[in-house]
């Protein structure tokens, strides 16, 4: 086990239990523009990548695109504070982490206004040395660049971090950035669903982490 200097975050599946505002947010997105309801299933799979991957299906239609992800973002944003919570023990995960010296980063796919908002839900607004969100890149989840940007940010090594994550996006881009991958089941995602990514480490709930850091 290498020496950790910093443990990479995903928000969404991660620390915040929003899946399912993501999904309805969907739902009624596509509703609103009288599109045909695509199930859950095929919105969870895509958790884990932006708005603009999600509804690309229409991006050659310009003006409804965008209209998808504002009335998703309009709706997400009305009900988010009512309509999510903490994954037990997440947050105690992070302040932990912290307390151990280690440098710690959130990087997601959400825009940085949404995840800075689900930070200070959490109350853990402060508690992030750094922020990588969907709008500080060009190339999202499972592209690395994410998480090599945010690895630039603290001056640490990628293969001296661990990334923290639900999804298999999070896993692939947290590989092919040299890091170690850390799965969390207590997500919306089994264990056989992750098993493809081939998470270095499992972890069945957020005091694992500070175990496998010990």
């Amino acid at each position: 086990m290498p020496n950790h200097h910093a443990v990479f975050f995903d928000l969404d599946g991660t620390l915040l239990d929003s899946i399912r505002l993501i999904i309805d947010s969907y739902h009624h997105a596509l509703a609103t523009h009288g599109l045909p309801a695509r199930s859950d299933a095929h919105w969870l799979a895509g958790i884990g990548t932006p708005l603009r991957v999600q509804f690309r299906d229409w991006a050659d239609r310009p003006e409804l695109f965008e209209a998808l992800i504002a009335t998703y973002r309009d709706f997400n944003i009305s009900n988010h504070d009512t309509r999510v919570s903490a994954y037990p023990g997440a947050i105690d995960m992070v302040r932990a982490v912290r307390s151990r010296g280690l440098g710690t980063g959130l990087v997601t796919s959400k825009q940085r206004a949404g995840a800075e908002r689900g930070l200070r839900f959490l109350g853990l607004d402060g508690a992030m040395d750094v922020i990588i969100a969907a709008d500080d890149v060009v190339n999202p989840k499972p592209h690395p660049e994410p998480l090599f940007k945010a690895a630039a940010h603290l001056g640490t090594d990628p293969t001296r971090a661990i990334y923290v994550g639900d999804s298999v996006h999070d896993m692939e881009s947290g590989r092919a950035a040299g890091m170690r991958t850390a799965a969390a089941l207590w997500g919306p995602f089994s264990r056989e669903h992750l098993a493809s990514a081939e998470p270095d480490h499992w972890l069945e709930h957020p005091g694992e982490l500070l175990a496998l850091l010990d």
